[in-house]
């Protein structure tokens, strides 16, 4: 009887394999290579990537430093930073927006930051908050590699949670003009809530969110479409360095408590 049951799953799960065989390949590239190289060679993957940064892309070119970033993503280890698909998206929005004041949630290792930073207009600032002091590390050197010095970016570490109701009196910003949100997907919507709440958004302000389809954010793509203060758009793309898996970009436009 047995063998005659496996037989007969048999079918099903080659149709299994088949349907889902990009997200198995990104579970093999995204968790367990990474995870044996770690233990290999005792080196973190981030601080690899900064290696091979510091080794490929020339300094003070923000844009070759993001395709050398890209590079290594798409051919070495990969890192779970924006990517150059919906890359393109943000610096568009950014630039038809040309925001003074910008907030990104989730530096993780400053691939987000440098494409940020290098489409602000003249005298705009760069606030990013990182939870993980390792990354923020990492970071830090990656954003200073790209060019960028402490009066355009500043890196503030710290649980989101705790750094967004100190941003005013500790850091400065009085409102956020674009918001880019790329950190751990579960927080969205609380964070969102929180500058809603200290009033760091200011009207008109641009909230962008980043993989709200994989590996998804529905609560806050709920909230954001029937809570009445955004106008709510999904700019649909693929996840980084994976184009065989779909995901997006939202896009919300703040309108105030109207």
């Amino acid at each position: 009887v047995s063998p005659a049951i496996a037989l007969a799953f048999l079918p099903f799960l080659v149709t299994l394999l088949i349907r889902y065989r990009h997200y198995l390949v990104l579970l093999y590239r995204a968790v367990l290579v990474s995870w044996l190289r770690d233990r290999l060679t005792g080196v973190p993957r981030e601080q690899r990537a900064f290696q091979y940064l510091l080794a490929h892309a020339i300094p003070g070119d923000p844009r070759h430093v993001l395709q050398t970033f890209d590079q290594w993503c798409y051919h070495c280890e990969h890192l779970s930073s924006v990517g150059p698909v919906k890359g393109r998206i943000v610096e568009r929005l950014l630039y038809e927006r040309a925001p003074r004041r910008v907030l990104e949630l989730g530096t993780y290792c400053g691939y987000g930051t440098v494409l940020l930073a290098q489409g602000l207009p003249p005298g705009a600032r760069l606030y990013t908050v990182e939870v993980d002091p390792r990354h923020a590390a990492v970071a830090e050197k990656v954003i200073r590699l790209a060019g960028f010095d402490e009066q355009t970016v500043e890196l503030i570490v710290g649980p989101s949670e705790e750094v967004i109701p100190r941003l005013r009196e500790k850091h400065g910003l009085l409102k956020a003009d674009f918001v880019f949100m790329d950190h751990w997907k579960r927080c969205y919507l609380r964070d969102l809530q929180l500058l809603e709440t200290h009033q760091l958004l200011a009207e008109g302000a641009t909230v962008l969110a980043d993989n709200v389809l994989f590996p998804g954010a529905p609560h806050f793509l709920q909230y954001a479409k029937t809570c009445g203060k955004y106008r709510c758009k999904v700019h649909r793309a693929s996840l980084e360095y994976f184009r065989a898996i779909p995901d997006g970009v939202a896009e919300l436009c703040y309108t105030g408590n109207r």
